[in-house]
């Protein structure tokens, strides 16, 4: 990544989205269960409120991760439909002939398009590139290739 405001799919922007409208539920859930500096009874209470506690705050760290994600993928604008970068949207063509659609993400999740991290092999192979070119990256069964057959919204 740049380490400036990335860019965003349409289909990333709606995961995350709906990512956060769940964790926002879940959180208000768990924070009503909470009784706030009221006596706890027994130990095994106290544990119990603890560990609610501390779950509320990791949903509220992930909750601010995501609203920053959409911050700054708002600053970011559109992804590009000229280079390679995250949020992409990429079809390729293998080395074997097959050709794929795939988006450069961030984070590797289960959804309709094919995700690709922008860390792994073939995603730091695609960033950077435009149609037309070839890029080489190592697959776990050894070296590999693919064409850049477009950049931008898959037809």
């Amino acid at each position: 990544m740049s380490g400036g405001p990335e860019p965003i799919s349409a289909e990333g922007l709606r995961a995350v989205r709906e990512e956060l409208a769940q964790l926002r539920v879940e959180r208000g859930k768990v924070a009503a269960t909470l009784r706030g500096v009221e006596p706890t009874g027994d130990r095994a209470d106290a544990a119990d409120e603890l560990q609610r506690a501390s779950e509320v705050t990791r949903l509220d760290r992930r909750i601010t991760e995501l609203e920053t994600r959409l911050r700054e993928a708002e600053v970011a604008g559109e992804p590009s439909t000229r280079v390679v970068g995250v949020g992409s949207t990429v079809t390729v063509r293998f080395g074997d002939g097959t050709e794929e659609t795939v988006e450069i993400s961030e984070l590797a999740e289960e959804r309709d398009l094919t995700l690709v991290t922008f860390d792994s092999p073939l995603g730091k192979a695609l960033l950077g590139r435009h149609a037309g070119e070839t890029v080489h990256y190592e697959t776990p069964a050894g070296a590999d290739s693919a064409v850049v057959l477009s950049v931008g919204d898959a037809a």
